[in-house]
C-alpha cells in the first residue's frame, strides 16, 4: 500500500511514521510512505501558501493553486489517482470499520489544512472525502493524519506478526477488548484471575469474550445499541 500525505510539516510526519511498527513495516517495504511539502507548489517568490479570507475574518486560508498542483503532480508521479482525504473536524468520523475500508484501497492522499482550513473550491474539486478523528479543532491536520495512517497501515498483512493483533482488538468486532494481564501473577495484592492460569484455552476464550461484552456494557454502550440496528 502507498500513502502520501500533502503537508507543510513533511518531516514531522515523516520523523513519526519511521519509528516503531510503522517504521519497520517501511523499511521491509510492506508499506510506502511519502510526505510532499505544499511550499514545494507555490509560485510566490516567499514561498507563500496561504492568504486573507474573502469576506473578512481572522486568520488566513490554504490557496487552491499550490495543493491542486501538489496532488496533480503526485497523479502524474503514481501514473493514477489516489484516493484524496482531507483531514477536517467538519468530516466523518474515523472509525475501525472505515480504517478497514480504507485498507483495502492500494493508494492513499492524505491532505492536512492548517491556519483557518483550505480553499473551499479545493474540497469540490479534488477532495474524494473528509474525515475526522473527533469532536475537536486542532492547530492541523498533521496529527490526523499520522493518526490515519497508524490505524490503517497496521491492519495491512505483515504490519504486525499475527493478523489476531488487531482482530481481537477494541472495536474491531464491535466490541471493546478483554483485561490483559503479564507477570507477576500477584501485584499490589492483586491477582491474574485463575482462569488465565489454569491451561484451559476453552476456558480463557469463554471468559475473554464474557468480559468483552461486560466491559462494552460498561464503558461504551452505544457500541452495542449500534449492533442491534
Amino acid at each position: 500500500m502507498r500513502i502520501d500525505i500533502l503537508t507543510l510539516f513533511p518531516d514531522l510526519c515523516d520523523m513519526v511514521l519511521s519509528e516503531s511498527i510503522i517504521g519497520r513495516a517501511r523499511e521491509n517495504g510492506i508499506l510506502e510512505i511519502n510526505c510532499h511539502n505544499i511550499r514545494d507548489y507555490t509560485t510566490d517568490r516567499h514561498r507563500r501558501v496561504d492568504d486573507y479570507p474573502y469576506g473578512g475574518g481572522k486568520g488566513m486560508i490554504l490557496q487552491a493553486d499550490p495543493i491542486d498542483r501538489c496532488f496533480a503532480s503526485l497523479c502524474e508521479e503514481i501514473g493514477s489517482r489516489p484516493h484524496l482525504i482531507y483531514l477536517s473536524p467538519q468530516g466523518r468520523t474515523l472509525t475501525q470499520q472505515k480504517a478497514r475500508e480504507l485498507a483495502s484501497l492500494p493508494n492513499l492522499a492524505l491532505l492536512c489544512g492548517h491556519y483557518e482550513g483550505i480553499d473551499e473550491r479545493v474540497i469540490e474539486e479534488i477532495v474524494d472525502e473528509e474525515i475526522s478523528i473527533g469532536d475537536y479543532v486542532l492547530t492541523g491536520g498533521e496529527l490526523p493524519a499520522l493518526v490515519l495512517t497508524d490505524c490503517v497501515a497496521r491492519m495491512l498483512p505483515g504490519v504486525l506478526a499475527e493478523e489476531v493483533c488487531f482482530t481481537e482488538e477494541s472495536h474491531f468486532a464491535g466490541l471493546l477488548e478483554y483485561p490483559q494481564y503479564s507477570r507477576p501473577a500477584e501485584w499490589h495484592g492483586r491477582e491474574v484471575p485463575p482462569v488465565l492460569l489454569g491451561g484451559d484455552h476453552k476456558k480463557v476464550d469463554q471468559w475473554r469474550a464474557e468480559q468483552a461484552l461486560q466491559r462494552t456494557q460498561e464503558k461504551r454502550p452505544d457500541l452495542l445499541k449500534k449492533q442491534k440496528k
